[in-house]
């Protein structure tokens, strides 16, 4: 049985074992994560989700946190303004292992939904019960302040 799971705006066709290097999501190493956007489940009945499989999940272990090898972008302008740029880049990826592939049944399991960096950084900001940000009452600017106190 495989799946076609959809995380950090990639796919992956994935089976029981494989392991995968994928963008970085929030989760130590140990833990058990659970992929909620499957695209496709694949074996004997195939199934395809419109976009997505209702109920379908895969589960992963985190193995590690980890970079990805250096990507250099040279940039080199000629004619009258001989320049030179580089510039390196090293992604910051995770490393999981599936551990299972749910057909269905995924709400049930118990296990956190996978979820990257931006995403978690998103909703911890935004945690319930918490005052939104445009509540509060913002203060008058400086000059504001002064024409009021001259005023006085």
């Amino acid at each position: 049985m495989f799946a076609v799971l959809k995380t950090g705006g990639k796919q992956y066709r994935v089976e029981a074992g494989d392991v995968l290097r994928v963008e970085k999501l929030a989760a130590e190493a140990g833990q058990k994560v659970q992929f909620n956007d499957i695209l496709m489940i694949g074996g004997e009945a195939p199934v395809v989700g419109a976009p997505l499989v209702a109920g379908a999940a895969v589960q992963a272990e985190v193995i590690d946190q980890i970079k990805g090898e250096k990507v250099i972008h040279f940039v080199k302008r000629r004619r009258k303004h001989s320049s030179q740029r580089t510039k390196g880049h090293r992604q910051h990826l995770t490393l999981v292992r599936v551990t299972d592939i749910l057909a269905s049944g995924a709400d049930a399991s118990g296990v956190a939904a996978a979820t990257g960096t931006v995403a978690a950084r998103r909703a911890a900001h935004e945690a319930p019960g918490a005052a939104p940000a445009a509540a509060a009452p913002a203060e008058k600017p400086r000059r504001a302040r002064k024409a009021a106190a001259a005023q006085e």
